[in-house]
């Protein structure tokens, strides 16, 4: 039992509300459906089996341990003990599989299916249930990226009660039954998401990290409030209406510290690229993509959006990353000049090229707007397309554009962001870079463990990508959240998931 201490100590305080903006709303509650904020919110709700900790190691989450046969084929994990659904019932091993079963049944609507299928080598080839606590993963061959996999944040992989479904086995709508340590409370669509703590949520004795370990609440409420408005955002945190605005703009930093707010920054994992469609009749030409590339000053970019938080890279290695050395950061340099000359090479004829965009994400209209600008400098007619957010996502789900403003959520090893990357445009349109050279390198960069050996595989791939310019990354944004004054507690890890447990008030 938690007992109320002095708002001075620094022990942590049962109570109150945590209001956190959120800027779209969640898109579904079924783990197939998903975006950034939907991710977020559902993590707090659901868990998986293991979790990524603050320095990207693998901790437990609802699994308390795991261990690993001699020839890297078998998984047998052992699940938290106390660990129950919001509605009470004991989370069993019976409930892993029937998750399993039913994300592996979901088929392409389940887009991490293509890592555990055997298309991209790994295989789940059984999950077996030998007792209530034990369930066990028996993979087709050794994989570095197994683990990583099952606590892809992206995949939502976590563990669901079964009662979320109806008899005939579909998810019931807006139905949330976790075993998190909070729980749905209410959800008022286009306005916000509210979750109370579970009360009887028995945690780790790891000390929380990422989101692994001990995921104790100590607020009685977390309000994710919905502000599409960035400036509205602000003007809500600097008001006291909203304790903690994710992903603070760079340029508002000093104002915000200057009115009592504290701002907590890291290097990050969330790569901030633009898109391009290269089964396009103009993009298919390696050298219209080429003459792009040259076209753009990549490092003011960067430098601007950022306020030198965050250096241009185009690799899937980002600064954050143990793999990152200055090798990734080789790219076609800035020369309009050069630009031009392949243009004419490739026959360019003035053809209008659109670049999908929104202002839901302020960085991603920015981006869009000084790429316009460059490439028209370069004699190269760009025209924005500005669409709403559901929109241009469901375009690039659909692979539906020429160029698109973008921003992938953080992918915490190489590996994933590499993997949802390279690939056949027919069976998933989300492919940016169809190689069967790069894919043959990714899927070795799955097969070892060894630091160096998967370095070099991550090396040959991006001067592949620098060659072909698939896609053009501009900067790993930094972790940036502003905190109100009196919220303790709180703090950022470079994979970007707000996360409300371990967090009280001292006010």
């Amino acid at each position: 039992m938690l007992f109320a201490l002095p708002a001075s100590a620094q022990e942590p305080v049962q109570g109150g509300t945590l209001t956190i903006r959120i800027n779209a709303d969640l898109r579904a509650t079924d783990g197939l459906n998903r975006d950034s904020n939907t991710d977020t919110i559902l993590h707090h709700i659901f868990e998986t089996l293991v979790g990524f900790r603050d320095d990207l190691s693998i901790g437990p989450v609802l699994a308390e341990k795991w261990e690993v046969s001699d020839d890297g084929r078998t998984y047998t994990f052992t699940l938290r003990e106390g660990a129950t659904f919001h509605n009470g019932d004991p989370v069993t091993s019976a409930d892993v599989k029937w998750n399993w079963d039913r994300r592996v049944a979901a088929g392409e609507e389940w887009f991490c299916n293509p890592f555990f299928d055997g298309s991209q080598g790994l295989k789940v080839e059984a999950v077996e249930t030998p007792d209530e606590r034990t369930v066990i993963f028996r993979i087709n061959e050794p994989n570095a990226l197994f683990l990583a996999q099952l606590a892809n944040v992206q995949c939502n992989g976590w563990i669901a009660s079964p009662k979320n479904a109806g008899p005939d086995g579909a998810w019931i709508a807006d139905s949330a039954i976790g075993s998190g340590s909070f729980k749905l409370k209410e959800w008022q669509k286009g306005q916000f998401v509210k979750l109370e703590r579970y009360a009887d949520y028995k945690p780790l004795s790891e000390k929380a990290s990422g989101l692994a370990g001990d995921r104790t609440a100590y607020v009685d409420e977390v309000n994710f409030l919905i502000i599409p408005d960035t400036s509205a955002a602000e003007t809500a945190l600097f008001a006291g209406e909203i304790d903690i605005l994710p992903n603070l703009e760079t340029s508002r930093i000093e104002e915000a510290k200057s009115r009592g707010v504290e701002v907590k920054s890291t290097p990050g994992l969330a790569w901030t690229p633009i898109l391009i469609q290269t089964s396009d009749p103009l993009m298919s030409d390696v050298r219209m993509r080429r003459a792009i590339a040259h076209a753009i000053d990549f490092k003011q970019i960067a430098e601007v959006r950022t306020s030198g938080l965050s250096s241009f890279n185009p690799s899937g290695v980002a600064q954050a990353s143990a793999y990152f050395d200055d090798d990734f950061l080789a790219w076609p340099e800035y020369d309009p000049a050069k630009a031009q000359a392949l243009l004419a090479e490739a026959g360019y004829k003035g053809e209008p090229i659109k670049i999908q965009t929104n202002t839901r994400y302020q960085g991603m209209y920015e981006n869009s707007v000084m790429v316009q600008a460059m490439l028209q400098a370069a004699g190269i007619r760009a025209e924005l397309e500005v669409l709403d957010w559901a929109a241009q996502l469901d375009n690039y789900l659909a692979g539906k554009f020429q160029i698109q403003s973008f921003g992938y959520s953080a992918r915490l090893d190489p590996s994933q962001l590499y993997g949802i990357l390279i690939g056949k445009k027919e069976a998933a349109p989300t492919r940016q870079w169809e190689s069967d050279e790069a894919y043959a390198l990714y899927l070795k960069s799955t097969q070892t463990t060894d630091f160096e050996e998967r370095k070099a595989i991550f090396k040959q791939i991006h001067a592949l990508m620098a060659k072909d310019v698939p896609i053009l990354g501009l900067y790993y944004e930094a972790v940036t959240d502003a905190v109100a004054t009196g919220v303790k507690g709180y703090d950022v890890w470079p994979a970007d998931k707000t996360r409300a447990w371990g967090v009280w008030k001292s006010n």
